[in-house]
């Protein structure tokens, strides 16, 4: 489609003819000789004499040139504009964090797929992350490895792709054998800080207990909770572990609660795709989406014809010019 960015330059168009009838035309003086028989001229040829000027004549092409390219002028200072079809964008509208524990309890292979083989928890958990992404297409994902401290292993991104690949990367203990909870949510929050979203949900997966964060669990729960971040927590593993390795549900449970979040219990992969798919119902996917037409300029194409058609006449004039000099020379 095509229309003009300025159109009120339009009102420029008659300026030309303003000017022709407001301004006097334009004189240019020249040497004459006196004659004694200069009232006998007058009568002979019938044309009255003037204050020593005249009005110099133009080409038909100065004619015709002249208003065409003062319109051309316009037409680029109207600045016209190639309008192309519609193009719509999807922006993510929500941050979602991952916060995956990496203790080396995550290595126990006590989770059974549907043909039986059993495999680790912190496989399982990948497993079922990568199906879980796949229905979240518009969030942006980010991802946090804990143990003995919290590291961000991929920051938010709409690349989820890249996403599942750090994701895949992530092993047994390469955070440390502890598990830092709280300062997992700690690190979660000051992330969440430099997001421009306003809806912020986090999701923890845990087989332990916290084992000494700088921060308790349950304080940084109540800070996510100021900053609007909601905070699903899951429990994988065995709920009859011992020691270090003992799951503390109630504060799990109590940081969901906070936050208004919601807690759950996956002791197999089953129990596991269930609980991504309540957050998937309590969290359905969000967006923008933003429509645009793409404009281009086509301003310099009149500005080109001007350029073009002067040089092409001046060329021509300078070759007329010369041919005549040279015929008076021979002559």
């Amino acid at each position: 489609m095509f229309e003009f960015g300025n159109p009120w330059m339009f009102v420029l168009l008659p300026l030309p003819l303003l000017v022709r009838w407001l301004m006097p035309a334009y004189q240019e003086s020249q040497d004459s000789i006196r004659v004694p028989f200069f009232q006998r001229l007058v009568e002979l040829t019938g044309q009255k004499p003037r204050m020593g000027a005249i009005i110099l004549q133009r080409m038909l092409f100065q004619k015709i040139w002249v208003p065409l390219t003062w319109v051309l002028l316009v037409v680029a200072l109207a600045q016209p504009l190639w309008v192309g079809e519609p193009i719509e964008q999807t922006k993510s509208a929500r941050d979602l964090m991952v916060a995956v524990d990496l203790s080396g309890s995550m290595e126990t292979t006590d989770f059974k797929l549907s043909d039986g083989q059993n495999i680790s928890r912190l496989a399982a958990v990948k497993l079922v992350l990568k199906e879980f992404a796949a229905q979240r297409e518009h969030d942006r994902l980010g991802l946090i490895v804990f143990g003995d401290s919290p590291y961000l292993q991929a920051p938010f991104t709409e690349d989820h792709s890249t996403w599942l690949t750090l994701l895949e990367e992530t092993e047994i203990a390469m955070a440390g054998q502890s598990t830092m909870f709280g300062d997992a949510i700690g690190l979660a929050i000051k992330l969440f800080e430099g997001s421009d979203t306003e809806n912020r949900v986090l999701i923890v997966l845990t087989d332990g207990n916290d084992t000494g964060s700088k921060v308790p669990p349950i304080e940084a729960a109540k800070v996510a909770e100021h900053k609007n971040i909601t905070i699903y927590t899951i429990a994988v593993g065995d709920p009859e572990s011992i020691a270090e390795e003992a799951m503390d549900l109630d504060i799990l449970n109590s940081i969901a609660e906070i936050t208004g979040g919601g807690s759950y219990q996956a002791f197999n992969r089953t129990e596991l795709e269930q609980s991504y798919s309540d957050i998937n119902r309590l969290e359905p996917e969000q967006h923008e989406t933003l429509s645009f037409r793409p404009r281009q300029s086509l301003h310099h194409y009149p500005l080109a014809l001007v350029i073009v058609g002067y040089l092409l006449f001046f060329t021509l004039m300078t070759m007329r010019s010369r041919l005549q000099k040279r015929r008076e020379s021979l002559v």
